[in-house]
């Protein structure tokens, strides 16, 4: 009888609770919490950090429609190449929309060794400024893939581009630059590391120490090439994966006033630390700005719902960028208006301030 009773209850457990892994565990909270979803921008706004292709007249005609659907008054493409891929870009996007979108023109890294490629990287650039550019993009592998002709790593502050970062401050252009990635994704995959489910799930994010230098190198590498360029203004993509440390970052911003931000995804660790990161966003307001990176409209809801709102404990919308909730930091409105326009208005030339309140 009694085994009978045993059998039965253990039937009953695996009946009430099911086997199921932590890449399966998706918590539904219970918490009853005020909410307040934001699917429009309360003030139009520019997102300085995208990236786009061009595309069929149909296709940016859908662009557009969605940025309308947002409140998104102008979109920065970074990813505009260089030459005449960046001519046929700008043509794509600007041709019927010239108000609507800017483009950053790419470096062109072919014959990096060569004694004249200095002069031949600042040269390109300078035509694809007189070709509609009003800025310059350096994406992630510039200091982590990028090697010279001998296998070396090409260093973030490499001496080979002064003269390229030399034109910008002379045109009066700002330099986007991505430097490393999130430091947990090249921490170990311990269970210590915050990231551990990310990193399970998307191994490729990995960056094991036998292929990458080290984080913090990175990150040193790129404020040493910030002092050297002091007349060059730099935009600090993803606040330079310093959101983790917002004293630090806000150390770096004290010390080089050429440097500037997007909040491109860092959201997580904005929305984990409201209190702080509101401090923050009002002390540096006049050196932030919108960014998205990915392109999914969907999206840009938490966006908005994180710096217009007072929300507590609501859902990311990527959520493997951190296992946490987030919390709204409420931003007063002059803050706001700043990061979402004001700021890109001043710091990206040829922008144009139609439709914008003062």
């Amino acid at each position: 009888m009694r085994r009978i009773w045993v059998v039965l209850v253990l039937a009953a457990g695996l009946a009430f609770g099911q086997a199921v892994t932590i890449e399966e565990y998706e918590p539904r909270s219970l918490l009853v919490a005020p909410q307040h979803p934001v699917k429009v921008a309360k003030y139009p706004f520019i997102d300085v950090h995208n990236h786009q292709r061009g595309g069929t007249p149909e296709q940016v005609d859908r662009l557009v429609k969605d940025m309308d659907g947002l409140n998104m008054r102008i979109m920065v493409n970074l990813s505009g190449g260089y030459g005449d891929r960046f001519k046929q870009t700008v043509q794509a996007l600007k041709g019927r929309y010239a108000d609507r979108f800017a483009v950053f023109a790419n470096i062109n890294f072919t014959g990096i060794d060569e004694p004249d490629y200095p002069k031949r990287a600042a040269a390109q650039f300078e035509e694809d400024v007189r070709n509609g550019a009003q800025g310059l993009k350096i994406f992630k592998n510039f200091g982590m893939d990028l090697k010279d002709g001998k296998g070396q790593r090409i260093h973030t502050d490499d001496p080979r581009f002064d003269l390229l970062f030399e034109a910008c401050a002379r045109l009066g252009l700002p330099v986007m630059i991505h430097t490393a990635e999130p430091k947990g994704l090249f921490d170990p995959m311990d269970r210590f590391n915050e990231r551990w489910l990310e990193l399970k799930l998307y191994p490729g994010r990995g960056r094991p120490p036998e292929r990458y230098p080290p984080w913090e190198e990175l990150i040193a590498e790129q404020h040493r090439l910030f002092a050297r360029h002091p007349k060059t203004t730099f935009i600090n993509a993803h606040m330079g994966w310093l959101g983790i440390d917002l004293a630090r970052l806000g150390r770096l911003l004290d010390k080089q006033p050429n440097v500037y931000l997007d909040i491109s995804a860092v959201l997580e660790e904005l929305g984990r630390q409201p209190r702080m990161a509101r401090e923050f966003f009002i002390k540096y307001q006049d050196r932030l700005m919108f960014g998205k990176d990915t392109w999914r409209p969907v999206e840009y809801g938490t966006y908005f719902r994180t710096f217009e709102t007072a929300d507590e404990y609501f859902d990311h919308d990527r959520k493997y960028h951190g296992m946490w909730k987030m919390y709204g930091l409420d931003l007063p409105d002059e803050v706001l208006k700043k990061l979402y326009y004001k700021n890109a208005l001043r710091l990206v030339p040829g922008l144009s301030p139609a439709g914008f309140p003062r």
